[in-house]
């Protein structure tokens, strides 16, 4: 998503270092210096900067999210089972009352045979060994109601554990989608403060990536679903960067890589940090089409290699999908699928 061209000497690369906070950008950008009597040089490098800030903070929610989604299922799992058991449970607790009321009807029931109609049978199941008149199968469904019992507890207590961490969960992904929407604000604030001319300037060369087939030399991908995953992407040409997406009409960075490789049938994690470690990792010479280019130390963007020395990525807001050059910024590995 950060903007993948030079605009200037102190642009995207020199950038691409330790994210800077949300407040010392916006202090520097919009301090005791309008943005708009700074050099335009400087505001459009600060802009590419909260690009790039936004595309990290923009994977580490698409993360929180992913890990919300598998929660919800989890805790779906959950409670099926423990439906299920409570059933159990209660099927057990009936036979073991009819029993009682047999063995009352026949004059011969103990007092303390009477708990396992109550709410909480734990005191008696605690004191069954003491019981004069159970037979050894009474003695077999109490050990089982017992056993059914704590597994019940058990799950109960698990699903209370997801449930917690559902809601932290939830809360992660509000806080990364605000960070987001914060700095992709206040960027947009920042080329408003541009004269129209600078802005029109930045705004062709946010989109002077190559949208038509560039010469690829007949480069051809390492496997069949590298070649599938190749056409997924090519047909992607042009949608718009949408953050937090992943198709089939917008996309961010890793979403355009998770789709692609879905049209060939590979599941691909969801964010570009664990898309690094989808398959094995090969040298830049040796990329073939198909093949995942990851960007910086942190893995925070990630492109398809397409041959020829070229790319298709998901760049940033008002940059659709594209090629650009593999060089576009620090490549921090490649994978192969």
């Amino acid at each position: 998503m950060g903007s993948h061209r030079r605009l200037a000497p102190s642009g995207f690369d020199r950038g691409a270092g330790a994210a800077v906070s949300i407040l010392s950008v916006t202090a520097a950008a919009l301090g005791a210096v309008p943005a708009a009597a700074a050099p335009h040089d400087d505001t459009r490098a600060t802009v590419d900067r909260l690009y790039e800030q936004a595309e990290k903070a923009t994977e580490a929610y698409n993360e929180a999210d992913e890990r919300a989604d598998e929660l919800r299922a989890e805790v779906g799992i959950a409670r099926d089972r423990i439906a299920r058991q409570q059933e159990r449970v209660n099927s057990m607790r009936e036979s073991l009352g009819s029993l009682a009321g047999a063995q009352y009807r026949s004059g011969g029931i103990d007092p303390s045979l009477a708990l396992l109609l109550s709410d909480d049978p734990e005191d008696y199941l605690d004191h069954a060994s003491r019981l004069d008149r159970l037979t050894a199968h009474q003695a077999g469904e109490l050990k089982a109601l017992r056993g059914a019992m704590r597994e019940l507890a058990q799950d109960r207590e698990e699903a209370a554990g997801k449930l917690r961490e559902l809601e932290t969960s939830r809360k992660a992904v509000a806080a990364h989608k605000k960070t987001v929407e914060h700095k992709l604000a206040t960027a947009r604030r920042l080329l408003n403060s541009l004269p129209d001319a600078e802005r029109d300037a930045y705004g062709r060369a946010s989109r002077s990536g190559r949208p038509g087939m560039p010469d690829l030399d007949g480069a051809t991908a390492a496997s069949s679903r590298g070649s599938a995953a190749v056409a997924a992407a090519r047909s992607a040409l042009g949608k718009p960067y949408v953050w937090g997406a992943n198709g089939p009409s917008g996309f961010d960075c890793s979403g355009l890589m998770q789709w692609s490789y879905a049209q060939a049938g590979v599941s691909l994690p969801r964010t570009s940090q664990a898309q690094r470690y989808a398959g094995r990792q090969v040298p830049l010479s040796e990329a073939r089409p198909g093949d995942l280019v990851v960007y910086r130390g942190d893995a925070s963007h990630v492109g398809m290699y397409m041959g020829n020395g070229q790319v298709i990525h998901a760049p940033y807001p008002g940059a659709p999908v594209r090629y650009d050059p593999v060089g576009m910024m620090p490549v921090s590995s490649v994978t192969r699928v």
